[in-house]
């Protein structure tokens, strides 16, 4: 055993076992803080920060794995797959948030005017769709030009 493969098994029993099992023992303190009617704020961000910390660890096992070690294109590869989850994923997730924020905030009677605050949530629901729809489409194109011209 090396010791970067030490290193290795010890971030993965960290980020897979002991933060999340902290993250359930922050969040246990903090209902109890609450119930006590203390303050649990800071149990709370603690067992987010846990989590955020295991997912981020998670997120990037999995962009780098999916070539060999010593592969050249391997920070390429887990670059582009980072741009595809956040464009492919997130967008229309977050375009989605965005029409419900624009539809609560938009009332019953609303006058139509560009600077009015729901216009914007719409817009930026529409610019994230443009988005994932472009990268989409420029994937389309890439993939059809590997065959090169006929």
């Amino acid at each position: 055993m090396s010791f970067t493969n030490g290193i290795l098994n010890l971030t993965n029993w960290a980020g897979n076992v002991i933060l999340p099992t902290l993250a359930g023992l922050f969040f246990a303190i903090g209902v109890l803080r609450f119930s006590r009617n203390e303050s649990y704020a800071h149990s709370m961000y603690g067992g987010f920060l846990c989590l955020m910390a295991s997912g981020l660890l998670r997120a990037m096992e999995t962009f780098a794995s999916q070539r060999p070690w010593n592969d050249p294109d391997v920070y390429w590869i887990a670059l582009l797959t980072l741009v595809n989850w956040i464009c492919n994923v997130l967008m229309p997730v977050y375009a989605g948030l965005q029409v419900a924020a624009g539809a609560l905030r938009m009332g019953i009677v609303t006058r139509i005017h560009p600077t009015e605050g729901w216009m914007r949530h719409f817009a930026a629901a529409a610019l994230c769709l443009l988005l994932s729809g472009m990268l989409r489409l420029a994937e389309f194109f890439v993939a059809q030009g590997v065959g090169g011209v006929t």
